[in-house]
């Protein structure tokens, strides 16, 4: 299954309280695993640098990725970014198909 990470900006407002967070977070995954229960989370994390959080997950399509953010930005991010990523070692394979 296709592999995305999205990183998501918050607005300062919404990380100052960790109980709003918390339950924040729990609305936003309880939206996400209703609309899109296909999606496999893989990691969570609180990040510094432009971007509050990361997610990795992996989802059946790039239309169900979409949702996750689309939902993201619903429940309250800023910026939801997503990216498709592929494991290092298929893009290894992916190298060897394609040299000369």
């Amino acid at each position: 299954m296709p592999r995305f990470v999205q990183m998501t900006r918050l607005a300062p407002e919404s990380v100052r309280d960790a109980e709003v967070r918390r339950a924040m977070g729990r609305q936003w995954l309880k939206k996400v695993k209703i609309s899109c229960p296909e999606v496999k989370w893989i990691a969570h994390y609180a990040i510094l640098g432009p971007y509050d959080f990361m997610d990795i997950y992996e989802a059946p399509t790039v239309e169900v990725a979409h949702k996750v953010s689309l939902i993201s930005r619903a429940e309250g991010a800023v910026t939801a970014e997503n990216w498709q990523a592929l494991p290092y070692d298929q893009f290894l394979e992916l190298l060897e198909e394609v040299e000369p």
